[in-house]
């Protein structure tokens, strides 16, 4: 296989889109819409790309591992727990099984993703 193949560029060039939305029931604040590019889907539910929402705040739950890197913009992640991280470019981390909570994005945010579902 050739490193054309084998080395796949995380960004927007030639992958449309997905356009998306938190469900209605989980929103609690603003209007925030997502635009989703998916990179790479491998086998096992392993993902990879980038994500950008506008501002707005809504409930997660994930099921999911993921990793994260803010690549613009600043958000809040709440836990239930009440503990509350403030993110913005350059803050990567990673959302364990379980974590549930809420994210508001204050301003516009894309961050690259890794998921392991």
């Amino acid at each position: 296989m050739t490193l054309v193949r084998l080395l796949v560029p995380v960004d927007t060039f030639g992958v449309e889109p997905e356009e998306g939305a938190p469900a209605p029931d989980r929103v609690i604040s603003g209007d925030p819409r997502f635009r989703t590019w998916n990179v790479e889907e491998a086998e096992g539910g392993l993902y990879s790309g980038l994500w950008e929402a506008s501002p707005g705040k809504w409930r997660i739950e994930y099921d999911e591992w993921e990793f994260c890197h803010i690549l613009s913009g600043r958000s809040v992640i709440s836990g239930d727990d009440g503990e509350t991280r403030t993110v913005a470019a350059g803050d990567a981390f990673v959302i364990r099984p379980g974590f549930k909570g809420t994210w508001e994005v204050l301003e516009t945010t894309r961050k690259e993703y890794v998921i392991k579902a």
